[in-house]
């Protein structure tokens, strides 16, 4: 098989879906692996490293799309690249639909075969693929949060841990699973006040045990996601519905309820966002916007922030998946059900049922799209 690997174009996006390691696996296996010039610059890998490891460097997208059987990303592809999609192509990557629905269109129109990373789910529900960039997300919500709650930046001036005879920040995590898990680490590691609402009772009695009763834990409701919101300096939404949209827990009227200069990280914005006020994504370059006088920052990439730890994080877990599909082709997801519930689209139709949903195309099940090409 022909393994593609384009250069992300998505703004300030400098993750690259293969390390020269993952090319060496790939291309051990009997594969060819045609890599965009400079695709890995931006994770510190040169087109040499590549090249050394068996890669063919390619000039341009349009080539690597045109020549490849399957073709890795980090993001979901741009209108820009539409026209690279045509029936047969294996498009392995994060896509996460439910908030795209013209990339949702056109994976269809095209017959795309789409395998998204974030609905690759064992049977035991926990999303292999997607756990590494939520670790890097949730961790690095706190660290952009303590950044843009400095006063400079317009925030409230508050430092995260306070000083012996000042109290510490609070910090509201709305989530408690991979990445609300990870901020929760990271506030307090530095010192803050931290609060996990999650909806999850035996979540619940995990998280206490393993901080030791050093956070505090809240039933999901909005009564009580009001009360925490109003009282924070920083919220971070981390929710997370696999392949669906996320629920907008944080109303407008509790946003208009926040201390002035608090902060908003909405993690889940990729997936339509948790925060009914984050309206939009926004990027590294430009990451922030004020509404009721919060800042909300809305990255939908954020781990590309830190492209060389995120490469090789998102390498080592995709691995065993390409070298299945490249090995198998269609025939991989057939006898694997993380696999299967990772196919999106396929062959003109919408095979994630909460995509469908969300997107508003019909519901065909990936064994149905399967055996009807």
């Amino acid at each position: 098989m022909i393994i593609g690997v384009p250069k992300e174009i998505k703004q300030s996006e400098y993750r690259v879906a293969l390390t020269p390691a993952g090319v060496s696996m790939l291309a051990s296996a009997g594969h060819r692996v045609h890599v965009e010039a400079g695709a890995g610059s931006g994770s510190g890998f040169e087109d040499e490293d590549y090249v050394r490891e068996g890669a063919i460097i390619v000039k341009n997208a349009a080539a690597v799309w045109g020549e490849a059987d399957m073709i890795m990303k980090v993001k979901e592809p741009l209108p820009e690249e539409f026209g690279y999609f045509r029936k047969g192509l294996l498009l392995f990557t994060y896509l996460h639909l439910a908030a795209a629905p013209e990339l949702t269109k056109a994976l269809v129109d095209s017959g795309v075969t789409g395998i998204a990373y974030e609905t690759i789910q064992l049977d035991n529900g926990s999303l292999p693929l997607l756990t590494p960039m939520s670790e890097v997300a949730g961790r690095m919500s706190v660290q952009v949060g303590a950044q843009f709650l400095e006063a400079f930046n317009g925030g409230r001036g508050v430092l995260l841990g306070g000083v012996p005879g000042v109290p510490p920040a609070d910090v509201v995590v709305i989530g408690g699973g991979i990445v609300g898990t990870n901020a929760a680490r990271m506030a307090l590691g530095l010192g803050a006040n931290v609060v996990i609402i999650e909806k999850s009772a035996d979540r619940m009695r995990y998280l206490d045990e393993v901080f030791g009763g050093r956070i505090r834990t809240l039933m999901s409701s909005p009564l009580h996601i009001a009360d925490a919101v109003s009282r924070a300096d920083l919220v971070v939404g981390a929710v997370l519905i696999p392949g669906a949209k996320a629920p907008h827990l944080v109303t407008e009227e509790m946003v208009k309820r926040m201390k002035k200069g608090a902060v908003i990280v909405d993690v889940a914005v990729d997936q339509g966002g948790s925060i009914a006020t984050v309206d939009r994504p926004t990027t590294h370059k430009d990451p922030i916007y004020i509404k009721h006088g919060v800042i909300h920052y809305a990255v939908a990439n954020i781990p590309g922030a830190v492209p060389r730890t995120s490469t090789f994080a998102l390498t080592n877990v995709t691995m065993p998946y390409a070298l299945s599909l490249a090995n198998e082709g269609l025939n991989a997801v057939k006898s694997s059900q993380p696999l299967m519930r990772g196919v999106n689209t396929h062959n003109g139709f919408v095979t994630n049922e909460p995509v469908a949903k969300a997107t508003g195309f019909p519901y065909t099940p990936v064994g149905t799209a399967l055996s009807a090409q």
